[in-house]
């Protein structure tokens, strides 16, 4: 068993790469990879290297990216911990902090990994706090602490959430994070934070707190998903334990290569979060013009819709998009506290979200 991340249109292109010049005609909106290429510097670094980079093998430890992020974020050395994107981070993680006997808290509905690593892999109870379609699946923090206190092993909590596309502020969180027993881990992804503004990331918070772990994914904010690089941020006494079990050459040279270059581009990036601000904007008020759709007042690189109560479902709807190689994610299935017309939509550049909009025009105005 393993956790659905999307990837469906795939099926279009063939996962043996077979079908790769359907690419431009594929539109991969189920997952939430970035819309804009990585920078200029990364991809100009890269083509002079690439022979050399696939050929070479990396720094073992990843010593250089470390000293970059540590450096880029005004936090320690021993505070970070790449691998090989967010996820492999946490099946390292969690399996070496918790075991059967371990109560974790999540959020409902939140980043589908975190309950399956807790409950199929290491085997351990999982409480839900679960959201509220009618107030737009804000996280109360008043509401989030009272959990809190009551000694998990364990909470994750990712922010900006997804599917939702909620944030709670960097202040907000931070007063709760102060509160938690010392005894329970907090781990806060932050995927999608850059999107918002690298000031609301809690890594220095976390550097010199006793229990707190920021994990950090460069996939989607730096246009680097297909090389896997991520890392954690954390006190000492967290992360070394980790560093001690991870594999030599965990992200490899081209992944090093792109992040360190990427991490030196903020400029560029930042422009790029300023356009997508402005798409997700345009790709609401064009939803919100075909039909009547609940849409979810995101910060992220995403939207979370509902289909209207006489609409069909979000089953149906994405395999008539799929018919026209529209790939969108139904989110009813990743949560039970959803219910079967959700569905999520990642944003796209300007051209492509036009072509969303009117594919799906053609099955939010005809009767099923």
């Amino acid at each position: 068993m393993t956790s659905y991340h999307g990837g469906a249109f795939f099926d279009a292109i063939g996962n043996e790469f077979d079908s790769l010049d359907q690419i431009d005609e594929v539109i991969s909106a189920d997952v939430l990879d970035a819309w804009f290429p990585p920078s200029p510097q990364v991809s100009r670094i890269l083509g002079q290297l690439l022979d050399w980079a696939m050929r070479t093998s990396p720094p073992t430890g990843s010593e250089g990216l470390t000293n970059r992020i540590a450096e880029t974020r005004g936090v320690g050395k021993r505070s970070v911990l790449p691998g090989a994107g967010s996820s492999n981070l946490i099946f390292q993680a969690f399996r070496e902090w918790l075991s059967a006997e371990s109560r974790i808290l999540l959020l409902e509905p939140t980043y589908g990994e975190y309950a399956h690593v807790a409950e199929n892999v290491v085997g351990c109870r999982v409480d839900r706090l679960t959201l509220s379609p009618d107030d737009g699946f804000r996280v109360d923090t008043a509401r989030l602490l009272e959990p809190l206190s009551r000694g998990y092993d364990l909470a994750a909590i990712v922010n900006p959430n997804n599917p939702t596309g909620r944030h709670i502020p960097r202040r907000d969180l931070i007063d709760v994070l102060s509160r938690v027993s010392p005894r329970t881990l907090v781990w806060i992804d932050e995927t999608y934070v850059d999107y918002v503004d690298a000031g609301e990331s809690l890594e220095q918070f976390a550097a010199t707190s006793e229990n707190v772990i920021v994990s950090k994914s460069m996939s989607k904010v730096y246009a680097l998903s297909g090389l896997r690089v991520g890392y954690l941020c954390g006190p000492p006494g967290l992360i070394d334990p980790l560093r001690r079990l991870t594999p030599p050459w965990a992200v490899s040279l081209p992944g090093q290569i792109a992040a360190v270059t990427a991490l030196q581009d903020a400029e560029y990036y930042r422009r790029r979060y300023d356009e997508t601000h402005c798409l997700r904007e345009q790709l609401r008020e064009s939803l919100l013009a075909l039909a009547d759709f609940r849409i979810v007042p995101g910060v992220a690189n995403y939207l979370l819709c509902q289909l209207p109560a006489d609409g069909p479902t979000a089953r149906t709807f994405i395999s008539c998009c799929r018919s026209e190689k529209l790939f969108l994610r139904d989110a009813s299935a990743t949560a039970s506290s959803l219910d079967n017309r959700w569905f999520r939509i990642a944003v796209k550049d300007g051209d492509t979200n036009r072509r969303m909009v009117d594919i799906i025009s053609h099955y939010t105005r005809k009767p099923y």
